[in-house]
C-alpha cells in the first residue's frame, strides 16, 4: 500500500493537510480546481521568466492557496529564488499585477505572501530540480543521487529515497534504479513524508524522478 498510493493523500486530515483550502458546488468544484491550476503556473512562469536561477529551476517547494468569498490568500514557499525577498514590496506587487491581469479576478482581492525555506535541501521539490538539473548535465545518475543525499543530510532529515526511471545514461532499455538512506517508512501515518514526482526531458528521452523525504513522526 504505500507504494501504490501519493504519500500526501494517504496521510490527509492526520499528519498533513492540502496545499489548497476552498469551498465550492459540485457543479462549479472543476471551475475552481483550473484556476487553482492557472494561479500556480502563472507564478511559476513568472518566476522562471523574472528569476535570478538557472533556466527551468523555479525554487518553489510549494503554493498554497486559500479562497473566501472575496479574498483569495496566495502562499509561496520558496528555497533559493531572491528577487522577490530583496525586493519585497515591489517584487509581490508587481506579481500580484500579473496574476490579477492573466486570471482577470472579480469581486475578489488578491494576496499573495512569500516565505522562506530555511533548509531547501530538506523539501524533495527542490532536491528533484536539483538532480534533474545533474541529469541534463549529463552528471552520472548515480553521483547525482549521492550528491543529493548528502545536501539532504545537511538538513537534518530522518530518511530519504530516490527514484529515476527510464533511459538514464542513455541506455537503449528503460529501467528503474533507486537508492534509500535511513528509514522511510511509507506505510506509517503518523510519519510526515514529503514526496515528489518530476519529470525531466534530457537528449535521450524523458526521466522520472520521484523522491520520498521522512521529516520525522507526530
Amino acid at each position: 500500500m504505500g507504494q501504490k498510493r501519493n504519500p500526501l493523500g494517504f496521510r490527509l486530515g492526520t499528519t498533513q493537510g492540502h496545499y489548497s483550502r476552498w469551498f465550492e458546488q459540485p457543479k462549479m468544484y472543476s471551475e475552481g480546481l483550473q484556476e487553482d491550476q492557472k494561479i500556480q503556473n502563472c507564478i511559476k512562469n513568472y518566476i522562471q521568466k523574472n528569476g535570478k536561477a538557472s533556466p527551468g529551476v523555479e525554487g518553489i517547494a510549494r503554493i498554497e492557496i486559500q479562497k473566501r468569498i472575496d479574498l483569495i490568500q496566495i502562499i509561496i514557499h520558496m528555497g533559493f529564488q531572491k528577487f522577490l525577498i530583496e525586493n519585497r514590496p515591489r517584487g509581490i506587487e508587481e506579481l500580484q499585477r500579473n496574476v490579477q491581469k492573466e486570471l482577470n479576478f472579480e469581486n475578489r482581492k488578491l494576496n499573495i505572501a512569500i516565505t522562506r525555506i530555511t533548509k531547501p535541501y530538506g523539501n524533495s521539490k527542490i532536491l528533484a530540480e536539483f538532480i534533474a538539473g545533474q541529469l541534463k548535465n549529463r552528471v552520472a545518475f548515480r553521483k547525482a543521487m549521492k550528491k543529493a543525499i548528502e545536501l539532504t543530510e545537511q538538513a537534518d532529515t530522518k530518511g530519504i529515497q530516490i527514484q529515476i526511471a527510464g533511459r538514464i545514461d542513455g541506455k537503449e532499455i528503460a529501467r528503474i534504479e533507486w537508492i534509500r538512506e535511513g528509514r522511510v517508512p511509507l506505510q506509517t501515518i503518523r510519519a510526515k513524508m514529503d514526496y515528489c514526482a518530476y519529470t525531466v526531458r534530457t537528449i535521450y528521452g524523458v526521466l522520472g524522478i520521484k523522491i520520498w523525504i521522512f521529516t520525522g513522526e507526530e
